[in-house]
């Protein structure tokens, strides 16, 4: 069994895994039946990750909440995301997390098959030292935030799902006086060409 602890909440951001909802950008290259399936195995990877990690972990649905007692992740809490763009979903997640007495709270996604409990648990470790850690992902965005107390301007004034997420994030926290830590850049699966350039190119689905 894993030590948990549970001053750290790692939040997962997951989409509802419905025909022609997920992936939609790759579904146009592989269509959409290929596309979920794809998509079921990042969450499943993520949730196996996730579980090795040292945290208390919640998983935030896109939709409705599906129940996670038969799931990779028994331990985990289940919520769902509200309504806004990925800014404003993201900030409440962490000011909730605060509220309910976390000190550091890291999110991911469940689009990088390159993510490592490692990853997140240096993450946590950033956290100590430094006030925001982020993970940089090949396109422009990140597949991991993390902090330890709610800045909500860093989810403001960000053109999300562009190259330039990451870099205005960055900006946002060098204007706001805050300390920031960086982990390796890693590739998420938005595309066919992210799907080329990765390992489950090599997966049949």
């Amino acid at each position: 069994m894993t030590y948990k602890n549970h001053s750290n909440l790692l939040i997962i951001f997951v989409k509802n895994p419905v025909l022609g909802k997920v992936k939609t950008r790759l579904a146009k290259s592989i269509g959409d039946e290929k596309a979920l399936k794809i998509y079921k195995y990042l969450i499943d990877h993520t949730c196996s990750v996730a579980g090795m990690t040292h945290a208390d972990i919640e998983v935030w649905y896109s939709d409705f909440k599906v129940d996670q007692k038969n799931g990779v992740l028994p331990e985990a809490k289940t919520k769902v995301q509200i309504e806004g763009d990925l800014g404003e979903k993201m900030s409440f997640a962490f000011r909730q997390g605060f509220r309910n007495g976390y000190k550091r709270i890291v999110i991911i996604g469940s689009d990088c098959p390159e993510i490592t409990s490692g990853h997140i648990d240096d993450a946590f470790q950033c956290l100590q030292i430094s006030d925001i850690v982020l993970g940089p992902s090949v396109d422009g965005g990140y597949y991991l935030l993390g902090m330890k107390k709610w800045n909500p301007k860093l989810f403001q004034n960000i053109e999300w799902s562009t190259s330039r997420v990451y870099s205005q994030t960055v900006m946002a926290i060098k204007e706001g006086g805050l300390t920031l830590s960086k982990l390796g850049k890693l590739n998420d699966i938005d595309t066919i060409k992210d799907l080329n350039q990765s390992q489950l190119k090599q997966i049949s689905f």
